[in-house]
């Protein structure tokens, strides 16, 4: 039987090293003339980077559609597919459940555990609970070097720190007493002869924690782009944004500045040398980048945020040189520090290790407990042991188009 592995990882390690060290033979120990696959998202990149600089359309999905314009299950899959095609001696699968739905994740397992029984499996792991059940032998790394660790151990709550002091408070007093965040009312969308959503009835009032679920195509990214204003065609629905039926006079940018927005992909836009402390104070002014002389009551609220993620020490620090982890916290200060009246994750935690997961999610619910803030938390992963929602609104795909169903956490 092929020999399989298990590298789980944390956020802090250097994957890239280890991806060069296995394919390299020094870490496995493979004779020099096997030939391996990598499975990963720097992979999958080049061949979109292919598609859209040289019109090379090398990886075939299912659907036909370009990898660009596919969803990240078909794309997952039709790369999948096209490193079997090539016949490899082994695979190394980075990443490979990332941002996809129980189903699609399903269907990945059952692939690689049939080609398991022909050539070796070699994963890389930031989640435990990721780690595929064929394989018995996870390593973790210390100093950059493998040590045998056993699956079953388990993160425990307790290592990740606390975040002890008080949410610091909003910069200015809102005065606008919303009755209603967002209404939508026998909302439907369609593309072409396509129902995304259908007859979607749903609301969010000042301070509730929702989570919007749902699997790949579902329709959960329409409905952000409806709420966040993006998307033209809320203007033909019975959409209420902040007390202001849609349509009835408001521009994008005054929904935008009443909502604080996070998502995985965020990071791509902040890739200027700023030192943490600016990038907290530039939330005052929804800039990318600190252009502005703050005064002194900002400059004290920043400070206050510091001192709650445990950054006030080294707030003359770059940002990118924190961990990505601890970036995603500086974000969601910074999405914060005013207070909007909604703040949307989006996939938060995609790509993030057991403890930087654990950790991102305490700071999720404290904002939860200790502000009005509303937040619509939208995640693939079912995180039930690190979030609290209040509701879920779940969407069930359908013929006639994904109809929401809303549930009670308790």
């Amino acid at each position: 039987m092929p020999e399989h592995l298990a590298f789980y990882i944390s956020n802090t390690d250097n994957k890239n090293l280890l991806i060069k060290r296995i394919v390299s033979k020094n870490l496995i120990g493979k004779s020099a003339d096997l030939k391996g696959a990598v499975f990963s998202k720097k992979t999958l990149d080049k061949f979109i980077d292919e598609e859209v600089r040289h019109g090379n359309f090398n990886v075939a999905t299912t659907t036909s559609n370009s990898l660009l314009h596919s969803s990240e299950g078909e794309r997952k899959k039709a790369l999948l597919q096209h490193l079997i095609s090539k016949n490899p001696d082994y695979i190394i699968v980075d990443n490979v459940f990332g941002n996809l739905d129980a189903k699609a994740q399903k269907d990945i397992e059952k692939t690689l555990t049939r080609l398991s029984q022909n050539i070796s499996i070699i994963q890389i792991s930031n989640r435990k609970k990721d780690i595929l059940p064929f394989i018995y032998q996870p390593f973790k790394l210390e100093n950059n070097s493998p040590v045998l660790c056993k699956k079953t151990e388990v993160l425990k709550n307790d290592e990740t720190k606390n975040f002890v002091p008080s949410l610091p408070k909003p910069y200015t007093i809102n005065n606008n007493k919303y009755d209603s965040l967002i209404k939508f009312k026998n909302v439907t969308v369609s593309y072409g002869d396509r129902t995304i959503v259908n007859n979607i009835t749903w609301e969010i009032k000042p301070g509730e924690f929702w989570q919007l679920t749902g699997p790949n195509g579902s329709g959960k990214s329409t409905l952000l782009s409806l709420v966040s204003g993006d998307n033209p065609k809320a203007y033909n629905q019975d959409i209420t944004l902040f007390g202001i039926k849609k349509g009835s006079g408001e521009s994008v940018w005054d929904i935008k500045r009443k909502i604080g927005y996070f998502s995985s992909e965020h990071l791509r836009g902040f890739e200027r040398l700023q030192a943490i402390e600016k990038m907290i104070v530039s939330g005052f002014y929804d800039s990318i980048g600190l252009y502005k002389i703050p005064n002194e009551r900002q400059i004290a609220l920043a400070h206050q945020w510091l001192k709650l993620l445990n950054m006030y020490p080294i707030k003359d620090k770059s940002f990118l040189s924190l961990s990505v982890g601890h970036q995603r916290l500086v974000l969601i200060a910074r999405a914060m520090v005013k207070h909007p009246p909604l703040l949307i994750l989006d996939e938060p935690t995609n790509g993030l290790d057991d403890r930087d997961a654990a950790l991102f999610c305490k700071l999720v619910n404290k904002i939860a407990l200790e502000s009005q803030t509303a937040i619509l938390y939208v995640s693939h992963r079912k995180e039930e042991s690190l979030i609290n929602p209040d509701f879920i609104f779940d969407l069930q795909p359908q013929k006639t188009g994904s109809i929401g169903t809303v549930h009670k956490t308790s």
